[in-house]
């Protein structure tokens, strides 16, 4: 047989998906995994079969001697993505917890809260400072945007997640160097230095946008020159903030870790006065500007182009290497602007996300791969909840009131505090955020999950397993977990309940999740492809 214009020789009674992967063609699949028979219900990894043209399941198609098939055609992708819609039609489930989708540096709040919660605080801190990269300064100055969308604050009070990334950062300072390296498997840069590449950056400006872009830039491993006009690094989180709502040992500490990443400061340097923005683009293989709000005048001193709301940049890319001085006139995609510099935000959380995002797109030239800004990611949202949902969520969160520090906010939480707040947390999110087929492969097709209008089902969630989160409303009811429970001769096992559009996965006889998966819990949530059954406690 044929597939994409390569010859494939596969044994009789193999399928189309089965020929593809020997001859290397990736399918996407849902319903399918190795050693079950197929399903065919998801329909996700069609393909087209030539002569007579027809659309088949590649899973449950057999390969026939002399069949010409296209696996990536306009036609197949369309009708991958029409699968896909009609799944999310039926999906519910936050892909990310409400809390994470409004933290402008997107930090896994549940799944730090739930390292809280376990007594893992070196753990917790490395989350933290994954995303905020100055979890102790922002955990006394930050606004908490997060909390406006706690979801518990629908019940009684937000949880204080302000204040448990500030115990986290803290704690895990007293404890000695809490940096950790990157677990297997990760996406983004590692939490140390990776080998190094030999390109070298220069930021302008050390406040929370320029530390944030030298730090993430250095974990990737390109070396950094921070230049700043003031005598100690820190911008306005030093010069502009109260001492008593940020003391400097707790400013210099987290300075001192990006320092400690590899980073180069090179202070009482004013950039456009004692060197010119020309210079640095020249001596260094990229610029990040992250200057700060632009002074009358600064901008025409860097020699960049403005907008009305600072320094002109892609806002996609962050690239800002339009030259506005007529010596120097031209494009140059190495010079890159973030934070204030850019647009006015008033709030440092937001220029450590766009000093990031910076660092990303600077990373992404210097790779030479195309500068496309950071990986934007699909998300699914509940909503507003229905009656009685807000209950279901309140099944494994403690129902107590919001944790207040004993010894006041200046105080922060002390272990037993952190912990009965913590445990406060609904878990609003996926536990396979990472891993979930239905996102990645929606994402990879463009799908829309609103495309498909359709009645919302009521949110469910089984907790009764002292390992495993069944959620209905994520299921596609593929039926892995049912064939690899009866191929393991669960005395319950799993089920198909109910019929047509109703149909469910559930256990029989309506018994408890814990008594249906006794010997293969954690292969079904390995077999499932969405979040439906995850672990508990999933470090994903």
């Amino acid at each position: 047989m044929r597939i994409d214009n390569r010859d494939v020789e596969v044994p009789e009674g193999a399928t189309i998906l089965e020929a593809a992967r020997r001859a290397g063609i990736a399918i996407p699949t849902l319903c399918h995994l190795e050693g079950l028979p197929p399903a065919t219900s998801c329909m996700v990894c069609v393909v087209k079969v030539r002569q007579p043209d027809r659309l088949v399941p590649s899973c449950g198609a057999p390969a026939e001697d002399g069949m010409v098939v296209e696996s990536e055609t306009d036609e197949v992708r369309e009708a991958r993505r029409d699968a896909l819609e009609l799944l999310l039609s039926d999906h519910l489930g936050d892909c990310e917890a409400p809390c994470q989708a409004i933290c402008p540096a997107s930090l896994d709040i549940p799944r730090m809260l739930r390292r809280l919660a376990a007594g893992e605080v070196r753990e917790a801190y490395a989350l933290a400072r994954d995303a905020l990269i100055l979890p102790a300064t922002l955990g006394r100055i930050c606004p908490a945007p997060c909390e406006k969308g706690c979801r518990r604050g629908d019940r009684d009070e937000a949880l204080a997640i302000r204040l448990s990334h500030r115990f986290a950062a803290d704690a895990a300072r007293r404890l000695g160097d809490p940096l950790l390296p990157a677990r297997a498997g990760e996406t983004g840069p590692p939490r140390r230095p990776a080998r190094p590449t030999g390109k070298r950056v220069a930021v302008v400006g050390a406040g929370p946008a320029g530390l944030a872009a030298a730090d993430t830039l250095l974990r990737y491993g390109h070396a950094c020159t921070v230049f700043d006009d003031r005598e100690k690094p820190g911008g306005m989180l030093r010069y502009g903030v109260p001492v008593d709502r940020l003391p400097r040992d707790v400013l210099d500490a987290e300075i001192a870790g990006v320092e400690r990443m590899g980073a180069t400061f090179r202070t009482g340097v004013r950039v456009g006065r004692d060197v010119s923005l020309e210079d640095l683009a020249r001596d260094f293989d990229a610029v990040i500007v992250a200057v700060g709000a632009l002074e009358e005048g600064a901008s025409a001193a860097l020699g960049l182009e403005t907008s009305e709301h600072g320094i002109a940049v892609d806002r996609r890319t962050r690239q800002a290497g339009r030259l506005a001085t007529p010596a120097a006139a031209g494009w140059r995609p190495s010079i890159f602007a973030a934070g204030d510099a850019v647009r006015k935000s008033r709030m440092a959380v937001r220029a450590v996300a766009d000093g990031r995002a910076a660092a990303a797109s600077a990373h992404q030239f210097l790779s030479g791969m195309p500068v496309a800004g950071p990986d934007a990611v699909f998300s699914t949202h509940i909503g507003k909840l229905l009656d009685g949902e807000m209950e279901r969520f309140m099944v494994e969160a403690s129902a107590e009131a919001r944790t207040n520090p004993a010894g006041g906010e200046a105080a922060g939480f002390g272990d037993e505090e952190a912990r009965a707040e913590a445990i406060r947390c609904l878990h609003c999110d996926c536990r396979k955020p990472e891993t979930c087929k239905l996102r990645l492969y929606a994402k990879a097709y463009g799908a829309r999950s609103g495309r498909y209008k359709n009645d919302r089902r009521v949110f469910e969630q089984r907790a009764s397993h002292p390992d495993v989160l069944y959620e209905p409303g994520k299921c596609i009811a593929c039926g892995l977990c049912v064939q690899v429970a009866e191929r393991a001769r669960e005395p319950l096992g799993l089920a198909f309940i109910g019929r047509g559009f109703d149909v469910r996965v559930n256990v029989p006889f309506g018994r408890s999740l814990a008594e249906g998966l006794q010997r293969v819990a954690a292969e079904c949530v390995a077999a499932c492809p969405t979040g439906a059954l995850a672990m508990k406690q999933s470090d994903r």
